[in-house]
Parts: C-alpha cells; sequence; structure tokens
C-alpha cells in the first residue's frame, strides 16, 4: 500500500492524461492557495502536497518511475531534488499563470491605431422647423490632430525612440522569493508611463500630446419630419485618433421644443379649435390653423363638443419618403358670455319652442336598459 497516492491527492485515475492532470492540478490550486484560504496553516501544507504531486505526475520520466516502484518513497529515491520546497519552477509558474496571466504577452505598449472618441450635441428645434426642416451651425470643442507633428506629439525633426527601462512593452515586472516560491509584480512603466516608447523633445504646439484642443463649426443639416430624439451622425468630425487612428463621430441628437397649440403623436399633429354654436348646430365651413398654415375645415351640422375631425395627409412629413400623418381638430363649442337685446330674444323663442328640452331625451344607456326589460 503506498504511503503516497499521487494520484489520489490530485484525484485523477492511473490513466490520466497529461491535460486531465494540468486540470486537476489547477483546480485544486485556485481552491487550496494559502492567499485565498481561510485556514493558512492547513492551506500551506495541503498546497505542498499538491505541488508535489503534480511536479512528479506531469513530467513522464518521473511519472514512469514513480508508477513502477508503487510508492513515493521507493519511487522517489534517487532521483535528485525536485525542488518540493520552493515548489519547483514548472509547478509555481503555472500557479502565477492561473492567477495572474501570461506577464509578458498580457500588456502591450500602447502605440497601435486608437479610434477618436464620439462627441454627442444636443440640438433643440421648434415643431415648425422639424416640419419644414432646417439648417443650422453648431460650434463646439474636440481634440483635433496636431499639424504641427501630425499626431506623432514630437517636434518636427526629432526621434520618437523605444523606451529603454520597459523595453517598448509599456510595463515592468519585478521578482520577489517568498516562502511560497517567486511572486511576479508588474506595474506601468514609469519612464515612458505606459507609452512603450520616448519622445526625446515634445511638440511645442500640443506639449507632445499629438493632439490639440480646437473650436469647430458644422453645417447640420435637419430633414424634414424628423422626431424627438433622433440622431445625426456626422462621420469622421470626433475626437481626433491616436497613432494613426480613424477619427470619431459627431452625433447630433435633436429636442423638439413643445409648442403652443400644437401637439405631435408620431406623424400625426393635433390641434383645439373653438367654434361658436350656430357652427356647431348648423354646420358651414372654418379655417383651422396647421402647421403648413390655415387649412378649410367643414363643421358637419349637429357637430357636439370635444368632436375630432380630421384632415387627411395635412400632418407630418416623413423622414424617408414615408406618407404625411394626418392633422386631427378637435372641436369645442363655446358659450357666449354676453348677448345683445337681440340675440337673446331669439335665443328664448328657440327655448320655448321645446327644441332645447336636452334632458328629456333619453341616453345611449336608458335605451339599452330598455331593450333588455322584460316586457
Amino acid at each position: 500500500m503506498p504511503t503516497k497516492d499521487y494520484y489520489e491527492t490530485l484525484g485523477v485515475a492511473r490513466n490520466a492524461t497529461g491535460d486531465d492532470i494540468k486540470r486537476a492540478y489547477r483546480k485544486l490550486a485556485r481552491q487550496h492557495h494559502p492567499d485565498v484560504a481561510e485556514d493558512k496553516t492547513a492551506a500551506e501544507h495541503h498546497f505542498k502536497q499538491i505541488n508535489e504531486a503534480y511536479e512528479v505526475l506531469s513530467d513522464p520520466h518521473k511519472r514512469e518511475r514513480y508508477d513502477r516502484f508503487g510508492t513515493a518513497e521507493d519511487g522517489m529515491r534517487g532521483m535528485g531534488d525536485f525542488g518540493f520546497g520552493g515548489f519547483g519552477a514548472n509547478g509555481f509558474g503555472d500557479i502565477f499563470d492561473m492567477f495572474f496571466g501570461d506577464v509578458q504577452s498580457s500588456r502591450a505598449p500602447r502605440t497601435e491605431p486608437t479610434r477618436g472618441a464620439d462627441l454627442q450635441y444636443e440640438l433643440a428645434i421648434s415643431l415648425e422647423e422639424a416640419f419644414s426642416g432646417v439648417t443650422k451651425e453648431v460650434s463646439y470643442a474636440h481634440l483635433a490632430a496636431c499639424e504641427t507633428c501630425r499626431g506623432s506629439g514630437a517636434e518636427p525633426g526629432t526621434l520618437v525612440t523605444p523606451c529603454r527601462q520597459c523595453g517598448g512593452a509599456g510595463a515592468v515586472r519585478s521578482v520577489r522569493q517568498t516562502p511560497l516560491g517567486q511572486f511576479v509584480t508588474q506595474m506601468t512603466c514609469p519612464t515612458c508611463h505606459g507609452e512603450g516608447h520616448v519622445i526625446s523633445q515634445p511638440c511645442s504646439a500640443c506639449g507632445g500630446a499629438g493632439r490639440r484642443r480646437e473650436e469647430c463649426t458644422l453645417t447640420v443639416k435637419i430633414p424634414a419630419g424628423v422626431d424627438d430624439g433622433s440622431r445625426i451622425r456626422i462621420s469622421g468630425k470626433g475626437e481626433a485618433g491616436v497613432y494613426g487612428g480613424d477619427a470619431g463621430d459627431f452625433l447630433v441628437r435633436i429636442t423638439i421644443l413643445p409648442h403652443a397649440i400644437f401637439k405631435r403623436r408620431g406623424r400625426d399633429t393635433w390641434v383645439d379649435v373653438p367654434i361658436g354654436f350656430s357652427h356647431a348646430a348648423l354646420g358651414g365651413s372654418i379655417e383651422v390653423p396647421s402647421l403648413e398654415g390655415d387649412l378649410p375645415l367643414t363643421i358637419p351640422a349637429g357637430t357636439q363638443t370635444g368632436t375630432t375631425l380630421h384632415l387627411k395627409g395635412h400632418g407630418m412629413p416623413g423622414v424617408r419618403g414615408a406618407h404625411r400623418g394626418d392633422h386631427h381638430v378637435i372641436v369645442h363649442i363655446v358659450v357666449p358670455l354676453k348677448l345683445t337685446k337681440r340675440q337673446r330674444e331669439i335665443l328664448e323663442e328657440y327655448a320655448a319652442s321645446g327644441a332645447d328640452q336636452v334632458g328629456r331625451e333619453k341616453s345611449f344607456f336608458d335605451r339599452v336598459k330598455d331593450a333588455f326589460r322584460p316586457e
């Protein structure tokens, strides 16, 4: 019976492949690493056993001798020092990769072309401007490529050289020996500040940044029918890119201001219009306001207050060639505050004729009740 079963320690079968052993080791190392475990003493002991098992089973020659002798003591006798005390270079390297990744490849110098940021501009327009379309000029500040150094950040005629401290990597690393093995730390290079290169003489115009803040004025064409919250994209007018990257875009977000009399719902427009009692009772034609001017509207005889009449095709235009919306007119009957003597006489005569007995007429609900009332 073996005194140490490395397969049992890693929880793998004796015919496990190298990949199976590596996966099992990494899983256990995550669970029992002293830096993450609550019981540091127990974790350190278990961690050493896991590394010892992996040190042997991950090496084909050591694993063959271990399998042949059958015990850890016999199997390891005469095989030399495998570095269990310091966990070995290979074992700790796997642990470090697991927790920190590949240090040499995880940091790249910041010299690759990078696209500039997009900019957004809030533009408020009236409902009339949204109806007919409008052209606006907008001014804003943005980072533009420096014309003096053409974005390099270096004074014309001077050199940009790789950083000597980090070798162009943009980061420096340090190795520290601990009882648990080597710990490697990485930090941004203090010489080049992560750029990977050093500018011997910064550009006098931009201070070495490669970009300068400038004021810009753009002409923005807003199409007829644009809706609230719409965005117009102007390519290449945002922040300048770095290291030759493309410039960002300029986004104009449209806000439509509330109107005094008109309301909008999609491509339809709405307006409230007062009418007199005689127009409502007798019918007739009136002029109603719209975004394209006054329009004729026929009032049917007997129109009630709150009735909505429709003018088809007189609403907002469609941005992409869609048909126009409708213009909806909500009529409200206005009762005169003052009457002349003759007007009063006519209304009194009208009332005396009995034509104004609205309260005696059955309502719709009364007629429904009558229909279901048993005879």
